[in-house]
């Protein structure tokens, strides 16, 4: 039984400091769902080896697949790395391509990677209190560079759909990555 009124409005208990949720549904990521995500295996299996380290997860819903609804939520990304790689979200186009999509952060620092099926990517900045619009035909992960969990709200079309399996195919184009301790966004070592 969904508890909630889709077509009479409701309110919802997104904590603003943890992006948690009593009423929503959660979603857990753990690194052993992601192994192919990141590039460096060896640093997968070496920390597979001592703990399944929960990489994200977000919480929503369950909003009617319709025209018209807006899906909502939020994503929590913990801090970490797999080797240079900073933790990230698994990433998605919508199956319905011509969805846009809008994250605001809560906490937390890191980077909007996005890129559509021609190739050409973005990556943009994300910042407490600030919004970042994926446009779109853009595929979109999220990486926190930060030592703290990335916390964002995000909103689309409810209706829209997700497409994972083009991303764990073929990957993205650009990797965010820890040098000299900073972050940088350098060419996919898979590609």
């Amino acid at each position: 039984m969904n508890q909630f009124d889709w077509d009479r409005g409701f309110p919802i208990d997104f904590d603003i400091e943890t992006g948690r949720s009593e009423t929503a549904q959660t979603t857990k990521r753990y690194l052993s769902q992601m192994k192919g995500m990141y590039f460096d295996s060896d640093a997968v299996k070496k920390i597979m080896e001592k703990e399944d380290p929960l990489i994200y997860e977000f919480y929503e819903l369950g909003c009617p697949e319709r025209p018209g609804d807006l899906a909502f939520g939020t994503t929590i990304l913990y801090p970490g790395r797999v080797g240079e790689e900073y933790y990230m979200t698994k990433g998605h186009f919508h199956t319905r391509l011509e969805t846009s999509e809008v994250y605001y952060t809560l906490s937390g620092e890191g980077y909007m990677v996005m890129e559509n099926p021609e190739g050409t990517t973005s990556e943009i900045p994300l910042k407490k209190n600030k919004a970042v619009y994926v446009p779109r035909r853009y595929a979109h992960r999220t990486v926190n560079t930060g030592k703290e969990p990335l916390i964002l709200f995000f909103v689309f079309d409810a209706d829209a759909g997700h497409n994972y399996g083009t991303i764990e195919t073929k990957g993205y184009h650009k990797m965010v990555v820890e040098r000299d301790g900073k972050p940088e966004v350098i060419d996919s070592l898979k590609w």
